[in-house]
């Protein structure tokens, strides 16, 4: 959050007068204004995404992490405090970072997200430190943008390999294998197949350096939100056996292109060299195994919880002393003890703490890094216990703003972590915790605080946060999307500069409400295209240009049952017409929940004994009133889900629990 948002910068040294300026022409904004301005962290105190994750052998406390969006940070006390060691450089977006294993002074970070993802940053190249990270040198590759990997000679810190991925969302040369033998200076590229194919993983044979693994991945990002992602026939994995000079596929047992094959993470067993587990991502997805060196493969494990969203983890690790115990990262974090055969949850949640990179120490496996969405964490113990991720400042915001009050508030979408508002200033002598706290927003959201009530956020697609009582509401246009209106994950809203009563959210088409939400009006015809036209496929998709031509972004959209499904297409449309039954119920009990909380609206002061016991017992129906809104509320929210996650038509009786809570509703309108 540092770097990310210069405009906040203005607001934080607000005032700064400089005396005796010159008047600068109109419509231009005189630089001595703001040449004083500096930046200050303000917040939040909670990890980002990180990918990049390296450990020291010989020094067990110290450890380096590469934050997607954030740098490069050191902990030398195993995680219990953090420093940016990386701040002066002109690219924060890191996905790789590697220490030689001979040399722990020299580290290596390849810059770049090191992903294939709809939102991301690219970097500038690799850089080099031959201090622990005290000052830095840029080493080229500047035109990869995205570096998958690097990998150190455990015997040779000035021989390295380097996995280019390449631009995300267009062809480019600069790509795939690049090897180094003296310590960057010069690389020559080793492995490449053209400008379409990256390369995004490296390991060594660990009992012979001169043995390297390789994994080339051809993908492409689209500038369409979703169902954005293609791939190309030269994926693969390959080995070599003289340094890196000639390279032969390892392609016996493994799926092809031809079988959907796309992203495939690789890790080898420290202890014995002829296992290899391959983390392949198909359309027979899954964990395979290698006792040969790579000459076949077996699979292993065809769990979706353990290969899941491959294409976005792939990071697979062995124990150092038993490679049968075996570790995927994933939404959560799997082991295995058994050689892949069955896994277990080892570290996080299956919601989404997103485990991109672990480490491991090889003299003692007690001792594990690992990167996540969330920032990253460290155990001493074999996973019993976690160092903490609220000690690292490295949130990917999305948007942020400010609103009017004194001290003003900042707020924003924050990736994987939902949002956060966050104090410009303290009462405590700095910003701490105490300072921040979430504000209702989803993670890719837009927030908006109200203008006129502090406090008061809107945000995503759209919520309504209230600071005093922590509740949020759901008050969006749009409550079961029924294919109307198109989203972004960004989708923009704010309130009017002209009238501060007035909030925009947008989907293809502008909306509109002057009530907080308690209803809306459409204010604009779709603004996504002209008449019936479709977009074309722009040039950067290159050989992927048929495909996306075939796509729903650029072809009218053609609806199918899912084959898995039980529930016939007459039970589809009952399940439809209820659920959307409930939604209008659901609306109009939030309209009335809003009318009663919304800000400004306050009883009016009794001059009276007798009217003020009057004015009493109206408050407190009305707060019965309230309470028996919410209950139904839950109760609607209980059934929606009930009826819109089941797998065949409304039966009856559900039909008739529908009917009584609408007659609930009738009661609870009518009441005043």
């Amino acid at each position: 959050m540092r770097t990310f948002i210069p405009a906040l910068a203005l607001t934080l040294a607000a005032g700064l007068a400089v005396v005796g300026a010159q008047v600068a022409p109109r419509g231009t904004t005189d630089p001595a204004l703001y040449a004083d301005l500096r930046w200050r962290h303000i917040g939040p105190l909670r990890g980002g995404r990180t990918v990049g994750a390296a450990g020291v052998a010989q020094q067990p406390n110290l450890f380096y992490i590469g934050v997607n969006n954030g740098g490069v940070w050191k902990t030398t006390d195993f995680g219990q405090t953090w420093t940016p060691i990386f701040d002066d450089q002109p690219t924060q977006s890191i996905g790789a970072v590697a220490v030689a294993p001979s040399d722990p002074n020299i580290i290596y970070v390849g810059s770049g997200e090191g992903l294939q993802r709809p939102d991301l940053s690219v970097g500038d190249g690799l850089y080099k430190s031959t201090d622990a990270g005290r000052t830095w040198q840029h080493l080229g590759l500047g035109d990869a943008r995205q570096i998958g990997a690097v990998l150190v000679d455990p015997k040779d810190p000035a021989r390295l390999f380097v996995a280019a991925l390449g631009h995300p969302y267009g062809a480019n040369d600069e790509r795939g294998v690049y090897r180094s033998t003296d310590g960057g200076r010069t690389f020559q590229r080793v492995l490449y197949k053209d400008e379409n194919t990256g390369a995004i993983d490296l390991a060594f044979d660990p009992s012979n350096a001169q043995t390297v693994y390789a994994v080339l991945w051809a993908a492409r990002q689209a500038p369409w939100e979703y169902g954005n992602a293609y791939t190309g026939p030269t994926s693969g994995l390959f080995k070599s056996t003289d340094g890196g000079t000639t390279w032969a596929p390892l392609t016996r047992g493994l799926p092809t292109y031809a079988g959907g094959l796309s992203r495939i993470g690789i890790g080898l067993a420290p202890n014995n060299p002829n296992r290899i587990y391959a983390w392949v991502t198909a359309k027979t997805s899954g964990l395979y195994r290698s006792d040969d060196a790579g000459a076949s493969w077996t699979q292993m494990n065809t769990e979706n919880r353990v290969w899941g969203r491959g294409e976005d983890f792939a990071n697979v690790r062995v124990d150092p002393a038993d490679a049968d115990i075996v570790y995927a990262a994933n939404t959560s974090t799997y082991k295995s003890t058994d050689g892949g055969r069955t896994f277990t949850a080892f570290k996080g949640a299956p919601g989404g703490d997103d485990y991109h990179t672990i480490w491991i120490n090889p003299a003692n496996p007690q001792i594990m890094l690992i990167a996540s969405d969330q920032g990253a964490t460290i155990t001493v113990n074999g996973g019993q216990t976690w160092s903490s991720w609220y000690n690292q400042p490295t949130a990917q915001m999305f948007h942020v703003t400010a609103d009017n009050r004194f001290p003003y508030w900042v707020y924003g979408g924050q990736q994987e972590s939902g949002s956060a508002g966050v104090a410009s200033r303290s009462d405590f002598g700095e910003i701490t915790t105490r300072d921040w706290h979430t504000v209702g927003v989803e993670e890719y959201g837009y927030a908006a605080p109200d203008p006129l009530h502090p406090g008061i956020i809107f945000g995503g697609k759209v919520t309504r946060y209230d600071e005093r009582t922590g509740e949020v509401q759901q008050v969006g246009p749009v409550v079961v999307r029924d294919g109307q209106d198109r989203f972004v994950r960004t989708a923009p809203i704010l309130f009017s500069q002209a009238d501060p009563h007035v909030l925009f959210f947008a989907t293809q088409r502008l909306y509109k409400t002057i009530n907080y939400g308690q209803s809306w009006s459409i204010v604009s015809p779709d603004l996504s295209r002209t008449g019936t036209s479709m977009p074309a496929v722009p040039a950067s998709l290159g050989v992927y240009a048929s495909d996306a031509a075939k796509s729903e972004h650029t072809q009218p959209l053609t609806l199918k049952m899912d084959s898995r499904a039980k529930i016939t297409p007459l039970g589809l449309t009952q399940q439809f017409r209820l659920a959307t039954r409930i939604a209008d119920m659901m609306n109009r009990s939030f309209a009335a929940i809003s009318s009663h909380q919304s800000p400004g609206l306050r009883s009016p002061q009794a001059s009276s004994g007798q009217a003020r016991q009057s004015a009493e017992g109206a408050a407190a129906a009305a707060t019965s009133h309230l309470d028996d809104l919410k209950s139904l509320n839950t109760d609607l929210a209980t059934a929606y889900d009930a009826v819109e996650g089941a797998d065949r038509a409304p039966t009856t009786q559900a039909v008739k629990a529908v009917a009584a809570l609408e007659q609930r509703l009738i009661k609870l309108l009518g009441r005043p």
